[in-house]
Parts: structure tokens; sequence; C-alpha cells
């Protein structure tokens, strides 16, 4: 270094975060030796905000937008001087942090294998599948800092979106034991276990010094056996219903459909033997609301109107069917 050079180093400075990229949460300012001059002016912008490191310890946090004239602990003309042979390094160091205080918004989030727990209803294994986004800011600059950040010189939203990408399977896991929602009730709870989530996870993330701001859960899926069950347990509340609605009980319409399907399935006299079996599982049932008939005298109307849903359901042929509906005609 020139002696020109030297005594033009010692001269006041612009310290500033120019052309903040919006990829960069912690940003540490480069200068030569660490070492501060008297009358720099520090500049901090709009969504700014400033750490003062010195010796070690953060000793300053500046977080208004505005500027600042910085005034060292040492005669920098002195201390260079004297450490001129040195390569003048001066034995008090300063270190300028500026982060990022805007919202990091619109984080795409998702799980990188199913999470898996017991279903609180109906007691399976369930695997599913979860994506969302999310938004984050610090909260504690200097906790950041000291619990995330470290020696970096930069820290990125890259970094702390795997750090919160982490975070997020394993608590989620543990927000569906805890919701108990059943499975049937997944896609309609869904903003209620983000709000869930994102509460859960700001108790840790708090003690770093930043929180979710936002999380949402678009979507989730399950793997194929997990499905499996879930469509056996719609058929199964579909099928209830049904059976409710014709007056039977589910066993019963378990035991006519399973009749009819395997009349449809088989052919020549097996087939005609079922269909003899359907046909006196059916007379039977029909004498027995006949006998009853004297008793409770049942509405013929309402009687048809179940023999109607058993046509719908495919449980009833058509000429069955029509046949019935003469029998209780006739009764009217």
């Amino acid at each position: 270094m020139g002696f020109t050079d030297f005594f033009k180093g010692q001269f006041a400075t612009i310290i500033e975060w120019a052309n903040q990229p919006q990829q960069v949460l912690f940003f540490k300012f480069p200068f030569k030796s660490d070492e501060i001059k008297n009358a720099s002016k520090l500049i901090i912008g709009p969504g700014q905000g400033c750490l003062l490191v010195y010796e070690g310890k953060v000793t300053g946090v500046l977080d208004t937008e505005g500027i600042y004239t910085m005034q060292t602990d040492n005669d920098p003309f002195i201390t260079s001087l004297f450490k001129l042979m040195q390569g003048f390094e001066s034995e008090h160091k300063l270190k300028i942090y500026f982060y990022r205080k805007s919202e990091v918004v619109n984080q795409g989030w998702g799980t990188s294998s199913r999470v898996k727990y017991e279903e609180p209803v109906y007691h399976f294994p369930v695997s599913l599948g979860a994506y969302g986004n999310y938004s984050f800011k610090l909260t504690d600059a200097k906790l950041f800092l000291t619990e995330i950040v470290g020696l970096s010189d930069v820290y990125t939203t890259t970094q702390a979106q795997m750090l919160i990408q982490s975070r997020i399977e394993q608590q989620l896991t543990v927000t569906l034991a805890t919701a108990a929602y059943s499975i049937l009730q997944i896609d309609s709870k869904l903003n209620e276990l983000s709000a869930e989530l994102k509460a859960q996870m700001n108790v840790s993330f708090t003690e770093l010094g930043f929180e979710l701001t936002n999380m949402r859960i678009q979507g989730a899926s399950f793997d194929q056996q997990t499905q499996q069950q879930l469509n056996q347990i719609a058929n199964a509340q579909a099928g209830n219903l049904a059976a409710e609605q014709a007056g039977l009980s589910y066993t019963e319409m378990e035991k006519l459909q399973a009749l009819r399907d395997a009349a449809r399935n088989d052919s020549g006299i097996a087939g005609a033997g079922l269909q003899f079996n359907l046909g006196n599982y059916l007379g039977n049932s029909a004498n027995e609301t006949k006998l009853s008939s004297t008793e409770t005298q049942p509405d013929a109307v309402a009687q048809l109107q179940k023999l109607k849903i058993l046509l719908d359901q495919g449980i009833l042929t058509v000429e069955e069917f029509e046949a019935k509906k003469r029998q209780w005609l006739d009764k009217l």
C-alpha cells in the first residue's frame, strides 16, 4: 500500500447494504480489518436493520431506517500508524451485520415422505402427504444471529427454508395426532390444521429469533392402501344410509347385494339357483311383512317407497319390483 492509499483509507466512508438481494436474510458488511473510521456514515434503508458486534459481542441493534454517524473507540490514524508493521490490524474490531426486517412471503413446502400416524376414529395406520405455503419474518435479530447465523457472512432464505421444511414434517405428525380428526374430515379441516401447525411450530421458532406469520396446508393425499380403506369406509356409510332409508338393517342390505352380485356373475344352473335363493329370501321377507301387517298394518305407500329404493340400488330387478309393487297396490 502506498502512503497516499494509506491515508485515503482512513477518511470517512459510507456503510450501507445497497441493492439488497431478496434471497438474503443476513449480510456481514465487508471492510478491511473490521476497522471503522470516525465520522463514517451508516445508512439503514427501508426494510433493513443492523447489528453491531464489537469485540465479539452484540453491542447495538439499529432497527430504524436513517443515517447514523459512527464514533469508534480508537483513533484510526494513530491505530493505523502503530499497526503499520503488523498489516494495519486494530485490536478493536467492529463487525456490522445487516438483516432483512421485511416479511418473506409465499414460500412453498411439501412433505418429502409421507407422514404416518394412527387414524383416531377407525384406528388403522394412515400414510399422508401434504403441501402448502408459509410466510415468516425475523422477530429478534440478535437471537437469530447467535442461534442460527453464527460466524457466517451471509445467510439466505434458502437456508431458512431448509430449516423450516425439516421442522414441518416432524411437527405435522404431532399436529395430526393431537387434532384427532377422522380421515374423512381432513379435507374440510385444512384451515384448522394449518392454524394449529403454525402455533405449535412458532413455540420453537420464537426461541430462534423468527416466527411464521402465515402457514397454509393447501392439500393432502393418501397412499393407495389408505385410499382403499377410505373408500371402504365411505361405501359402508353410504350402504348404511341406503339400508336405513329402505327400512332394512345394514346386514340385510349386504346379504341382498351379495346374492344379487353372485347371480349376475354366474350363469346356467348356478345362477338360476342363486336367483331362486334370492327369490326365497325376498319371499320370506314378504311373508314376514304380511304376517306382521295384521298387527302393525304397515303403510303401503311407505313400502312402495322402500321398494323403489331397492330398485334404484340395483338390489331388485324391474320384474321383482313390479311383482312386489302389484302386491302392495292390491292392498290399497
